[in-house]
């Protein structure tokens, strides 16, 4: 089966909206104008139904792409292989890591110096986070994936399929990884994140057992079209990183279109993200993945003074006093209705968005597990994401933009 996908932690300082937890994120032709109104609560919205377009297949021959919004990689096209480094491998590396892509069957004479060597196209695949599922469904990559951490919070009902049929393993993450069965797979690449503390860490383990393991610091990138950009990173292991860029072109010229509808905006509406936790409300900084994605689409981001791009704890009373009368709350947590905010902390009734019913939470997509899709395909559809926004904020622009007629990963809490 092939879908073409268009569209806090470790450390609380990390990433909102990359794990699962209570978190806050055109040829272009715009899409058919529909209603915006989110479905009713009963109303059935299919697992697959992806909003994207069909794209064309890739040359024959397989071009050269360039990075153009991902700031922690580089591709570099070499005599006879290609260079792929990270940057940074997590927040505070110093050093860059380098893996150098050989087409099987070739050698190179050059000095590769540290890079690891890795023959492509790769063959079988062990992703310990849902993020990369995605961009693997991107390339018809599914059927290469031999392992994930855990089933749990995967949102993808192929892969939890799969799992549940044997046919990919669960090999758990951080040292205590199953390192000999992931040895016994025998995979190709393991591809995970670091966040340079060894007690939490998978990969020193890994490398510890001569595994090909990568190294992804995609969560890091603020940027959503950066982040979605690593789609890139993970398809030049495969030799599609062309068709991937066509994928992604189309989607940020989406995106673009998008964000053009609020360019002019005066009157904007007023928003605050997240609930408490244990006394203190983590507010993103301007700078975050989250903040950008509510400021593209047009809202007035109530901690828009907060810089940086990690997330901070304010005391609940100065939450209070700047955003009880907000327009719209959003990312609260795993509150699924109105009565799960005040079960949660009566407080909450205090906030106009709560007594105006303008509570909106980004689980409209949720397995049964309790994965959701927006820290997973999201990741990959940020143009999904920001017309969601659009279509909360302001539904009669984005009556002109809709790529559906319903909300796709939000939905209004009742």
């Amino acid at each position: 089966m092939k879908k073409i996908l268009t569209l806090l932690a470790v450390m609380i300082l990390l990433v909102l909206s990359a794990c699962q937890a209570p978190a806050v994120d055109v040829d272009v032709e715009a899409p058919p104008v529909v209603e915006t109104e989110p479905p009713a609560a009963d109303t059935e919205v299919p697992a697959d139904a992806y909003p994207v377009d069909a794209h064309t297949e890739t040359p024959a021959e397989v071009e050269q792409v360039t990075i153009d919004y991902a700031t922690y990689f580089t591709l570099e096209y070499k005599d006879g292989y290609k260079l792929l480094t990270v940057t940074m491998p997590w927040q505070g590396a110093t050093e860059p890591l380098q893996y150098a892509l050989i087409p099987a069957g070739t050698s190179i004479d050059e000095d590769l110096n540290d890079a690891m060597v890795i023959n492509t196209p790769i063959d079988s695949f062990v992703s310990l986070s849902s993020t990369y599922l995605p961009f693997l469904e991107q390339i018809d990559g599914l059927e290469s994936l031999v392992a994930v951490d855990t089933a749990d919070y995967i949102f993808n009902p192929d892969v939890r399929q799969a799992v549940q049929d044997g046919t990919i393993a669960q090999v758990g993450s951080g040292p205590t990884i199953d390192i000999e069965q992931v040895i016994e797979l025998d995979p190709d690449v393991v591809m995970t994140s670091a966040s340079g503390m060894t007690e939490w860490d998978t990969h020193p383990v890994l490398e510890q057992a001569g595994l090909p393991v990568v190294i992804s610091s995609d969560y890091l990138e603020q940027d959503p079209l950066g982040r979605a950009e690593w789609g890139k990173f993970i398809a030049a292991f495969y030799d599609k990183e062309a068709e991937v860029d066509q994928i992604f072109d189309e989607m940020v010229a989406r995106y673009q279109s998008a964000k053009a509808l609020t360019a002019d905006l005066t009157d904007k509406v007023t928003v605050f993200v997240n609930t408490a936790y244990e006394g203190a409300w983590y507010m993103p900084g301007s700078e975050s993945y989250a903040a950008i994605l509510l400021m593209d689409a047009g809202a007035d981001y109530l901690w828009s003074d907060l810089e940086g791009t990690g997330a901070m704890p304010i005391d609940f009373e100065v939450v209070v006093d700047r955003a009880k009368d907000a327009d719209y709350w959003l990312n609260v947590g795993f509150a699924s209705s109105l009565a799960d905010l005040a079960a949660m902390d009566p407080r909450y009734e205090e906030f106009s968005a709560y007594q105006q019913g303008k509570v909106y939470n980004n689980n409209a997509r949720v397995s049964e597990m309790g994965g959701t899709d927006y820290y997973e395909s999201g990741v990959a559809n940020p143009d999904v994401v920001l017309v969601d926004l659009i279509s909360i904020f302001y539904p009669d622009l984005a009556a002109e933009h809709v790529l559906f007629n319903y909300l796709f990963y939000y939905r209004q809490l009742q």
